[in-house]
């Protein structure tokens, strides 16, 4: 099921997680225009610093469509009784068929007299891997995480003033690596749309391969700080 209006439609009506600890989640949204305009499209959140939208904002050609992909970054902890309170707004609105989906005027959703915006609002909803939500899975889930977090704990008083400054400085390298892998992989994503869309010929696959290399250093940096504890004192 889905929620629609004049120009647009979104399937689905509402955003489903498949909700883990320390892993982050993703949700696609589809955004069908049902006129024969070119309708542009702006998704906004309650909760931006929890979630990542690409695209954010684009345009939808006449009777075309446009999926969403939406990223909840990894959360430490599960929310209370797994219930969010947290929603999304989309807006949307007639536009030029010249205008550049890659810069769209900030002034496109602003609400004037002459010009229709509409919006629709979706809730999110959190859902478990085993497919259960009741309290004991819950509470089961929350015993394990206090665990694993008092193991930490033990560990870290066992290990030496060094090792954790170590350990510190290997997490801060990974989070700015994953940071500007995120990064690298937001620009691929406008370089490709603009080469699809202009046919833009000189584009080279130098970018790809860099942005690949980015994403296995990663992969390496987090295997070693999570494969090689500290050793105990």
């Amino acid at each position: 099921m889905g929620v629609g209006g004049t120009l647009i439609s979104v399937y689905p009506e509402e955003l489903t997680f498949l909700f883990e600890l320390d892993k982050p989640c993703y949700c696609n949204l589809k955004v069908v225009n049902n006129s024969e305009h070119h309708v542009a499209f702006k998704v906004k959140t309650t909760s931006p610093r929890k979630y990542f939208v690409r695209p954010n904002a684009s345009i939808v050609q006449p009777w075309d469509s446009c999926t969403i992909t939406i990223t909840l970054q990894a959360q430490k902890e599960y929310p209370p009784d797994m219930q969010c309170k947290d929603k999304f707004l989309i807006q949307s609105t007639k536009v030029a068929a010249s205008t550049d989906m890659d810069e769209i005027p900030p002034d496109t959703f602003n609400k004037e007299a002459d010009k229709v915006i509409e919006e629709m609002k979706l809730k999110v909803v959190y859902t478990l891997p085993s497919g259960g939500s009741d309290d004991s899975s819950v509470s089961s889930l929350g015993s394990r995480s206090f665990k694993a977090a008092s193991d930490d704990l033990t560990m870290l008083k066992n290990a030496s003033i060094e090792e954790i400054q170590t350990i510190q400085r290997l997490k801060d390298e990974r989070d700015n690596m994953l940071q500007r892998n995120q990064q690298m992989q937001r620009e691929l994503d406008v370089l490709r749309r603009r080469r699809s869309r202009k046919g833009d010929t000189g584009f080279s696959l130098t970018f790809a391969a860099f942005a690949g290399l980015i994403g296995v250093l990663v992969g390496l940096m987090m295997s070693l700080i999570f494969s090689s504890p500290p050793s105990t004192a």
